[in-house]
């Protein structure tokens, strides 16, 4: 098995499956097909994003329409500009830009995250006018590209979605080979594949974003104060495995603070803190920033999302063909993106929506439990839901906590089935990295919350 198909969980090696069980993602959609074994992400160069505008324009990468010029008859109150990197995920990229600026970051805004073993455009904007700083602004391995004024900020969600151009690696040439590809790919241009919340959500080296999120919602703030800082997980880097076992082995924090890499800097503060504050586990944590705390409840809900499409499948369900009790949202004209318009499945519209699927008009979907949530409105999902608190030992007033309201997680929802868009493949050839073996690059196109990681996971099963 390849190598990247391994994680170490503990002391203990798992493969990649098994670290996709741990948060909820457990079937294929193209299981009835064949798949390849490949390595993904050889090389940075293998994995490109752009991202896609709201009008459908990818973004490239050396586009550069020449400068332009703020003008304040056209009232421009920022800066937009094409932003390139290389081998940076987004957080850092725009952590050396703000450091370069002098501006907080804050200050500069984006569409969404793009994985950092890549190169990937992407749209950002800064308030104010900044052309001329840009233009002059040299970093390693980040490149600004178009720059030019607006009206308008870029934020989250802003764009469509990203295009992919990747290249799988080391592949054993067999009889019959690009027409079990072709299979493979037609199966999934017309069903899509599950639109689970990917392992990055949840961290790829230490998958217990969702873990440590609950423990905060329960109020086990000592809890979830040892599965962040203590628990070791052996698919880190050796240093930090080293130094949370030595802090479970003597509860030493002062050691643990002088012994904790600057890396791990979220441990450290909540490690300063308790010795300045003993036993104030709930003070620990909420020293943390709020985002971070956001985001770790939000996997919470995400490692739910990922159970109740499993556990469809598992009830011998498809993710495509409706049930009775399923929810529809139907698609605006404009984007395809779900709207609040909803119809329940087994009545008096159910043939009018199963041809608006067939069409790509309507989506089956799957709630994101907040704490405005009526899981009534999901019937058949809300028995999947039940029946998954029910197992791990959830409480139903987990779902009143008063954080769920201060950190806005009011409720939503996401499509059961993503599908990509224009896959194709570019080119199958011999690698020039692997004697002996070949290489296929493929193209395509996913709306924003999807994931390409979970794509390519149905073509290397």
């Amino acid at each position: 098995m390849d190598e990247e198909n391994i994680t170490s969980i503990g002391s203990k090696n798992l493969s990649k499956r098994e670290t996709e069980k741990i948060v909820g993602i457990e079937v294929f959609s193209s299981s009835g097909y064949e798949g390849i074994q490949a390595i993904i992400k050889k090389r940075y160069k293998d994995f490109i994003v752009k991202e896609i505008t709201h009008s459908g324009r990818v973004l490239e990468i050396k586009e550069d329409y020449g400068p332009t010029y703020f003008s304040e008859d056209n009232k421009d109150n920022y800066t937009l500009f094409n932003l390139i990197k290389v081998n940076k995920d987004t957080f850092e990229a725009i952590r050396l830009i703000s450091k370069a600026l002098g501006i907080p970051p804050k200050s500069i805004g984006y569409a969404g995250l793009k994985d950092k073993r890549s190169i990937s455009v992407q749209m950002a904007s800064i308030r104010g006018n900044y052309v001329e700083k840009l233009k002059n602004l040299k970093l390693d391995n980040i490149y600004i590209r178009n720059i030019y004024p607006s009206k308008n900020s870029v934020k989250l969600g802003y764009n469509w979605g990203n295009q992919f151009i990747i290249t799988l690696r080391n592949i054993k040439h067999i009889p019959d080979q690009m027409k079990k590809i072709e299979d493979l790919f037609s199966n999934l241009r017309i069903h899509g594949f599950p639109n689970y919340y990917g392992l990055q959500r949840f961290g790829t080296f230490r998958p217990n974003s969702h873990i440590v999120g609950r423990y905060i919602l329960e109020s086990q703030f000592k809890k979830a104060f040892e599965e962040f800082v203590i628990k070791d997980y052996s698919a880190e880097l050796p240093q930090s495995q080293k130094v949370r076992a030595e802090l479970a082995k003597t509860g030493d924090l002062n050691k643990a603070l002088n012994s904790f890499p600057t890396s791990l800097g979220y441990e450290r503060t909540m490690i300063k803190y308790l010795l300045d504050n003993p036993g104030d586990y709930e003070g620990a944590i909420y020293h943390l920033p709020k985002y971070l705390i956001k985001l770790l409840i939000s996997s919470f809900q995400s490692y739910l999302f990922n159970k109740m499409v499993s556990l469809r499948v598992y009830q011998g369900n498809s993710l495509y063909n409706p049930v009775k009790g399923d929810v529809f949202s139907i698609l605006d004209e404009e984007n395809g993106n779900t709207t609040q318009i909803k119809h329940t499945y087994g009545g008096f519209y159910d043939e009018y929506l199963q041809e608006a699927r067939r069409l790509n008009r309507a989506k089956i979907i799957i709630p994101l439990v907040g704490y405005n949530t009526d899981l009534n409105e999901f019937p058949y999902m809300k028995t999947l839901f039940l029946e998954i608190i029910k197992n791990d030992r959830i409480s139903l007033n987990l779902f009143r906590n008063k954080l769920l309201e201060m950190y806005e997680f009011k409720g939503s929802f996401r499509p059961i089935i993503a599908k990509p868009v224009g896959l194709k493949i570019l080119e199958y050839s011999n690698d020039d990295l692997f004697p002996n073996r070949y290489k296929m690059k493929i193209e395509f196109s996913l709306q924003k919350g999807s994931y390409a990681t979970l794509f390519l996971r149905e073509i290397v099963k």
